[in-house]
Parts: C-alpha cells; structure tokens; sequence
C-alpha cells in the first residue's frame, strides 16, 4: 500500500484495517501523519516506508518539511528499489504520487521498474488532476493512468471522465465508493475540546470542515452567509481547518470586509476527537465545492448522520438526492447557496429527515468490509486478467 508521503493517511490506514481484516497481506508504506501520530498505529497499522520514517514525527515549518519530505522519500525509493529488486510484491497499491507535481518522473520510474519485476500496479484515483491547476499536468497524468494496470476510483462520473479524457479503457478502471472517517472514534468530553472550540448551547449549527483550496468554495460560503445572517439571528457558522497562509489570510480579510458578525474561524488543524465533536454538535454541515473528484469530508458528514447542504456536482449526486436526503444548489450562485442554509436552518424537522435518510445509509464499519471485499477483487483482476475476463 503505496503513500510514502503520508498523503492521504486516514483512507490509507482505514482501508489497510479493512483489508487486514479480509485475510490480504499489506504491508503499509508510509511514513508518519505529521499533523495525527497515531493515525496508523491507532488502528493497528505498522508502517514501513522502506527505510526512513523520520521528518513525519516532528513539527517543522512547511518550506523545511517538504524538503525533508522529499530527501527522505528518495531515500525509500532507493530502499524499495533494492528490496523488489530481491523480492517484488504481487501487487502496490498507489494512493498518491506528490512528485508528479513537481514535474519530477522518479515515481514513474519506480513504477516501471516494479512492472519489469513483475507486480501489478494498482492506482487509487483520488484526484484526476491536481486541484486548481488547471490541465498543466494532464500529458503527465495520462501517462501514469496508461501505465497502471488497474484503476480505482470513487464514483461513475469520474469513471467516465478517465475514459473521455484520458482514454482508460472501461474494464481497466473500477469503482469503489470512498469510505467513511472518524465514525468509530467517540467525540471528545467536555474538557477536552480547546476552549476556542467550545460550541454555542443554542442556536443552529452550521459546520465546514477540511483542508482550505479555492475549489472548496469557501469564498462563496461566506458571501453567502451575509445574506444567512440578516435572515437569521439565531445561526453560527464554523470554518474549521487549515491551508496555505495566503488562502486563511483571504478569509480573514473576507470576514472582515462583510462584516460577518457569527463566523467562528478555526484555521488550524485540530485533533480527530474534536473534529467528531464538532461533527456531532453541528446541525448542518455544508460543502459548497466548485469541483471534486471525491471527498473525504462528506464522507465523514454521512458516518455521522448529518443534515447536509452541497453543490450540485456529478459526484455529490451519487450519494445525494436533492430535497430527499440533502440540499444540493448550484455551485457558482450564492444566492442558491444562502436560500438553502436558511430553509434548513429554520425547519428542524427537515433537518432531521434529512438526517435519518443520511443515517440509514449505515457508512461504517460494514462499508469499509464492502470496500476491502471490492479491492481485493481489483488486485485479483489485476494479478489473473484472463481468468477475471471468463468469468465476468
């Protein structure tokens, strides 16, 4: 299981757990989650990113981390090339490959060379193009999506996409639905939380949460929350996560410009524990996103059993139905965006309609069992194509 940067290390720690569970033999590479140290030994993952495990396990500024980050995953990538040179797993399983978007091919290189060995390669796809850049890296990607022996991705819309736009062949790619996170941790005491994060005892709850991108659509929240509070006086809205300093500093200053009077920013990173109880205390959560190739945000939303509001998006639309389990409104109109907080936040009893849909969809541990059951065929088509091809 390939995530030597530790890119996305919750998907990788809980579908290992999962897979683990199903009797496969995965061997974790990664190195430690900097910002949560006990992602993987949590839920009883050992790592071994080859060789090194180092910058992981210390607070560093992020110019001096990504450096580090980058010596030590040469150095793994050197180690594992020895290790398969001797004896090569069956199949590797890549999460994510950072180096792409540096424009350096040492990832793809180490992919080829462990198909000359003789693994199959499987690609999570979690992304089709790196966010906010446009196609600059797409000749890249194509490359990596034709060199690949299998693909996972998320959803059908994101299947199609691979096949009209990079020309993946259907029976190559399969799509397994993103699992939920933080649904098995309890939420944290009274006590526990930072202070700061302590929420209102009254009044509507309206909750977003993740790492800060343009694509999210945060801007368009808090525009759209100026026209929520002369609505309504008795609704907050949270902002919790972290994300480049240029990007917080631009809410900040958007806050301010509005004059938003009931914005709680919390523009750091914090603990899975508070996280859950942020989750649970929330009435509302809202993922007003530009686009998305998947999300582990609304996944965690839906573990949790929440009252959702979100863009109108391909994605989004596989797993919400609007006005039957969610809000969806259209993603470049704030308008839209602020008529459907409102209508949700003064009717309780369709939040919680909207809730009890959410919660009979049951994302949790048996979701994680389906997922694990649909990878490990994905590694056995990848491993026996032809018998795989008799028969389906």
């Amino acid at each position: 299981m390939m995530d030597l940067w530790a890119t996305v290390p919750y998907y990788t720690a809980y579908l290992s757990r999962a897979l683990l569970a199903e009797g496969v033999d995965v061997l974790v590479g990664s190195i430690t989650y900097y910002l949560d140290l006990d992602c993987f030994s949590s839920r009883g993952i050992k790592v071994d990113p080859g060789l090194l495990n180092i910058v992981g396990k210390y607070p560093l500024p992020p110019l001096p981390r990504r450096a580090l980050k980058l010596m030590e995953a040469l150095v793994n990538l050197s180690a594992l090339t020895v290790r398969f040179l001797i004896s090569p797993p069956d199949v590797i399983h890549v999460q994510f490959l950072p180096m792409l978007k540096w424009h350096l091919p040492l990832d793809l290189w180490f992919l080829k060379f462990c198909r000359n060995r003789g693994s199959r390669i499987v690609l999570t796809v979690h992304d089709v193009l790196p966010h906010n850049t446009g196609e600059t890296y797409k000749p890249t990607f194509l490359q990596l999506y034709q060199q690949v022996d299998r693909i996972i991705c998320h959803s059908e819309h994101i299947r199609t996409l691979l096949g009209t736009e990079f020309s993946v062949p259907e029976n190559k790619i399969s799509v397994i639905p993103h699992g939920p996170f933080f649904y098995d941790l309890p939420a944290a005491r009274p006590g526990q939380t930072s202070p700061s994060l302590e929420v209102e005892p009254h009044g509507v709850q309206v909750l977003w949460q993740g790492i800060i991108s343009p694509y999210k659509g945060v801007d368009l929240l808090l525009r759209a929350w100026k026209e929520v509070e002369a609505h309504d006086g008795d609704c907050r809205l949270a902002i919790v996560g972290t994300g480049a300093p240029e990007l917080l500093e631009q809410i900040r200053d958007q806050v301010k410009v509005l004059e938003l009077k009931r914005v709680e920013l919390q523009l750091r990173f914090i603990s899975t524990r508070e996280l859950v109880a942020l989750y649970r205390a929330a009435d509302i959560v809202v993922y007003p996103y530009r686009a998305i190739t998947t999300s582990g945000a609304l996944a965690t939303g839906l573990a949790l059993g929440k009252a959702i509001v979100a863009s109108d998006l391909p994605v989004f639309r596989e797993l919400l139905t609007d006005r039957e389990n969610a809000l969806l409104v259209d993603p470049q109109k704030s308008e839209d965006l602020a008529g459907a907080l409102i209508k949700l936040a003064q009717d309780a009893a369709l939040r919680e309609l909207f809730a009890g849909r959410v919660r009979a969809m049951d994302f949790g541990d048996q979701s994680w069992i389906s997922i694990a059951t649909k990878t490990a065929q994905v590694y056995e088509s990848a491993l026996f194509p032809l018998s795989s091809a008799s028969s389906s």
